[in-house]
């Protein structure tokens, strides 16, 4: 499959470029799009992600790479993501969105985008952390409206969104198992008293702390907590690619992660 990457010289992207490289059965990198002024566009991929010479050109334009591609991975910016989403439509190319930090206006455009393309939007490509999403649901079902719920994302200095993009996920699943909107039930950084049934989150970003996730289900006299560590990003990379895999040849529409982990599981 011909794949265009997305800001291939970012921590993601790097990752990206690398398991692709691993996997030439099933990947040619065509082309990376990196931001205008870069000092490597229209140098060899390779050049921008140290591994030597890929055979693909970087763009600062995503309109010279696209055509040749049969799908497209971006691990960027929201504001990068949004122009992405448009030349794949225009060009009718299946997108993986591996970003976070999307408003609801930004969410309502690719939902709409959908409609005409296969896009996978995962706000996390990890297997196990999509298993905590299932372990989450399972408990926000069963303890119902006797756990006073917590979400705690801990992550890098650098990360730029808060709460992350997994933890807004796991915090809409609870949501909808308790048949709200997440806006109408979450507390982002409490400074007041607990309300009632709300779930609270919390951010901490500091030094090189790994990619953390914990939710709290804590009742009188007991608790229960749901953790997932990430030591390495290469497997949101893995799961990415294996996304990219899944929308070849999808009818257009709002795939999750969670959809590609199921067919692989019927493949079995």
């Amino acid at each position: 499959m011909r794949i265009t990457i997305m800001g291939p010289a970012g921590k993601m992207g790097k990752l990206v470029v690398e398991e692709a490289l691993k996997r030439r059965r099933d990947f040619m990198i065509v082309g990376g799009v990196v931001p205008p002024g870069r000092p490597y566009v229209r140098q060899d991929i390779g050049k921008a992600t140290g591994n030597g010479f890929v055979g693909a050109t970087l763009y600062d334009d995503l309109e010279f790479c696209i055509p040749i591609s049969e799908g497209v991975i971006d691990f960027t910016t929201p504001e990068a993501t949004m122009e992405t989403v448009k030349k794949c439509v225009e060009y009718r190319r299946p997108l993986v969105i591996g970003t976070t930090g999307f408003d609801e206006k930004d969410i309502k455009r690719i939902e709409y985008a959908a409609k005409k393309i296969p896009i996978l939007l995962a706000a996390n490509t990890s297997k196990t952390v999509n298993l905590v999403y299932e372990m989450a649901e399972l408990a926000a079902k069963t303890l119902g409206d006797d756990a006073d719920i917590e979400i705690i994302d801990m992550h890098d200095r650098t990360k730029a969104d808060s709460p992350s993009g997994t933890a807004k996920e796991i915090g809409q699943l609870i949501a909808a198992v308790k048949g709200k909107e997440l806006s109408e039930i979450a507390d982002y950084g409490r400074d007041t008293k607990r309300v009632e049934g709300n779930i609270g989150f919390h951010s901490v970003r500091a030094g090189d702390i790994s990619s953390t996730h914990t939710i709290i289900f804590g009742m009188m006299g007991e608790r229960l907590e749901i953790t997932h560590r990430a030591y390495d990003w290469s497997t949101y990379a893995k799961g990415a690619l294996d996304g990219m895999l899944f929308l070849k040849g999808k009818a257009p529409g709002l795939y999750t992660f969670k959809d590609v982990l199921n067919e692989k599981s019927e493949e079995k």
